[in-house]
């Protein structure tokens, strides 16, 4: 167990604030005006997570915390204070509550390693979502006309392997994905280079507080980030009246270039991926 002096700790919780205020602080603006934005509003508001959680820093599982009686994690959940004036993270009361969530977690994350990783899927699943469909989740207009967006479909082999993506689909697109897809079937197909796998140890991080410390907390959520954004330039909607540009998937160059960052993001995430593995291992298999 790592012990935290009140230099240490204080330090890395400033640390870590200022760093999630970078993109945390822009939400909250256009929040407060009211104003949407299509691509980093999926971060809060499809992962339901909170800034202000993005924003609390937590020293993780196997750290304590030195003179901390006063600290912000006395009053948070899961965490005791011991009589020396020590607090860490109480891992019995955290299990009480999340224990069979976190089984389920660990299994999803462990298939995602095993699966073969697969890089064909040209981000289909977001032309998938607006396959004959006039009306658009997004207020962006379309690259190309409704007609060459739903030719484009129907040119390629629909390869999603993850079911929150897929459950999106259009109707008429549903049939053309070459796996049925359910949510009890995810562990036998979620593999490492889906994008939205990627963005997904974002959700799980959060899911596991406070056993994970902030730092991996916000390399997952940077990843994510990164992500998101070839999420949508790879989309069948225009970002660059956002300022952002376009992976034109319809073209070989344009493949070319998602699978390059494709591989690239699989690669990012694949030490964040084994040390929540690693911390859920510690604590469900001990």
């Amino acid at each position: 167990m790592q012990q935290l002096t009140r230099a240490q700790w204080t330090d890395r919780m400033k640390r870590h604030e200022q760093r999630a205020r970078e993109w945390i602080d822009p939400h909250l603006q256009r929040r407060s005006r009211g104003e949407k934005h299509p691509i980093w509003d999926f971060l809060f508001d499809y992962y339901s997570i909170r800034p202000s959680r993005v924003l609390r820093w937590h020293p993780g599982l196997d750290a304590t915390l030195i003179d901390a009686t006063d600290a912000p994690h006395t009053h948070w959940r899961d965490y005791t204070v011991k009589q020396d004036g020590t607090v860490c993270a109480d891992v019995d009361s955290f299990l009480s509550h999340r224990g069979n969530a976190m089984d389920k977690v660990l299994t999803l994350l462990r298939a995602s390693e095993d699966n073969r990783a697969q890089f064909d899927c040209f981000g289909l699943h977001e032309w998938a979502m607006v396959y004959r469909q006039e009306n658009h989740r997004h207020p962006l207009p379309l690259r190309l006309s409704q007609k060459e967006t739903d030719a484009v479909v129907e040119k390629h082999d629909i390869k999603c392997t993850h079911f929150d993506a897929y459950r999106f689909f259009t109707p008429p697109a549903k049939p053309l994905n070459l796996t049925v897809l359910n949510n009890t079937m995810r562990p036998a197909h979620e593999q490492a280079g889906c994008l939205h796998v990627g963005m997904d140890l974002y959700k799980w991080a959060a899911k596991m507080e406070p056993l994970v410390p902030g730092e991996l907390l916000l390399d997952c959520f940077e990843l994510a980030r990164d992500i998101r954004l070839l999420d949508m330039e790879a989309s069948p909607y225009d970002c660059r009246e956002l300022g952002y540009g376009v992976v034109p998937i319809e073209t070989p160059e344009g493949k070319a270039e998602y699978v390059a960052r494709q591989r690239g993001f699989t690669e990012r995430a694949k030490p964040l991926r084994h040390r929540l593995v690693a911390i859920l291992e510690a604590v469900l298999e001990d």
